[in-house]
């Protein structure tokens, strides 16, 4: 087949594992990644959108892809849902910039159930981002991972400071305990939705815990690859 997924990626330090969006061998089909320099985490991770500057690199980066040959883009961080309109509009292929844009098929899928957000940090999931990816505050239920210590400095330090190291027993177990939280506090939830691309390698015992559907950027890969029309 031809053609590849791009994506657009923060320019971090901290490993990428098998599951994350940022290691190629995460998908079963052929990726491109383009880091976009100064797309530093700290510049990403807000309750607002990134600067004009910075949009505009990833804007040029996403055309770069395309040219290429991407058949479809995505990005290393739901945060960039902010910018969703504005990146898609700078290519002619399909373009998601963050999880967060399947929630609304998610809550239609589930009945209109509220979905369960699990975010890397739930101060900065703002309605602004909710309502630029298509969701309402009242429709989800978030659980975040911000005031995590080995969180905060493997995923949410700026990049001279991120950890180097990462263990997937430790951050997994974090991840399964905000879920099983989350689900408690809201037993209405229908769904279980990953914003940060770094969560799908712990989605497995995301569902094993709540029994939930669970949702994350990787399935977002599949959608732009079954859609090709190359």
């Amino acid at each position: 087949m031809s053609g590849f997924i791009g994506i657009l990626m923060l320019d971090t330090a901290f490993p990428r594992i098998i599951g994350d969006v940022g290691n190629p061998a995460s998908f079963p089909m052929p990726v491109r990644i383009r880091v976009v320099d100064g797309a530093d985490v700290t510049e990403i991770v807000s309750g607002t959108a990134p600067s004009p500057a910075l949009l505009h690199r990833f804007a040029d980066a996403a055309r770069a892809l395309e040219a290429e040959g991407a058949v479809g883009i995505l990005t290393s961080c739901g945060f960039l849902g902010h910018v969703q309109r504005e990146l898609a509009e700078a290519v002619s292929i399909p373009l998601i910039t963050s999880a967060l844009c399947l929630g609304p098929m998610i809550r239609a899928m589930t009945g209109g159930r509220k979905i369960g957000l699990i975010t890397a940090n739930a101060a900065a999931l703002s309605r602004t981002i909710l309502s630029a990816t298509g969701l309402q505050q009242p429709q989800v239920a978030i659980a975040g991972l911000e005031d995590a210590p080995a969180w905060q400095r493997l995923i949410l330090a700026p990049k001279a400071q991120q950890a180097t190291h990462l263990d997937p027993e430790e951050i997994g177990a974090l991840v399964e305990s905000r879920a099983r939280g989350l689900q408690r506090a809201n037993p209405d939830i229908g769904a279980i939705l990953m914003e940060c691309t770094n969560l799908p390698p712990y989605a497995d015992r995301v569902r094993a815990t709540t029994g939930l559907p669970v949702f994350h950027i990787l399935h977002a890969a599949d959608l732009l690859w079954a859609a090709k029309n190359t």
